[in-house]
């Protein structure tokens, strides 16, 4: 080599095809078949106005607690334990389940559309082919109505102070 000539370094190329460079893709993998309904409980919050209810399903006889209490003792009124009730009246699930619930929060009207919700989501886990009747007759879908908050200068949400004339 000559003076003030400067040697660079050829790398080795290697016979490289795309054959080669390609590596088998594997086959996707089936889909995983539906799981068997779990054996057990199944559980269902409710929401409605201020009110909770955490709703727990479990195979049964058709015995129905709130707070503890037979839902009877706890919803006096008939209009709010049809309301309870109209999920598992339209699954024709009345004497086969278990209804345990723990509501707090709001007032009774509240809190029985609050278990409404929680049972029908409860029963949607518990039987995944109940979905499409609970959807169809409205039952999953949750009030969103809440409160109106109270605006500054005001009285209530709406509600101005009293216009005096003098």
């Amino acid at each position: 080599m000559a003076e003030g000539e400067t040697t660079t370094a050829t790398p080795e190329v290697t016979d490289v095809t795309p054959e080669a460079t390609e590596a088998p893709v594997p086959a996707p993998a089936p889909a995983p078949a539906p799981a068997p309904r779990p054996e057990g409980d199944a559980l269902g919050t409710g929401r409605r106005k201020s009110s909770v209810a955490r709703v727990r399903v479990r195979q049964g006889e058709g015995k129905i607690y709130i707070n503890k209490r037979p839902m009877n003792e706890y919803f006096p009124n008939d209009k709010h334990r049809q309301a309870v009730l109209a999920p598992l009246e339209h699954t024709n699930r009345m004497d086969a389940v278990d209804v345990i619930i723990r509501v707090g929060g709001g007032g009774s009207t509240g809190q029985a559309d609050a278990c409404k919700l929680g049972i029908a989501r409860a029963l949607k886990i518990f039987e995944p082919e109940l979905e499409d009747m609970l959807r169809d007759s409205g039952l999953l879908t949750r009030d969103s109505r809440m409160k109106e908050r109270k605006k500054p200068g005001l009285r209530g949400a709406r509600r101005a102070s009293q216009f005096s004339k003098r």
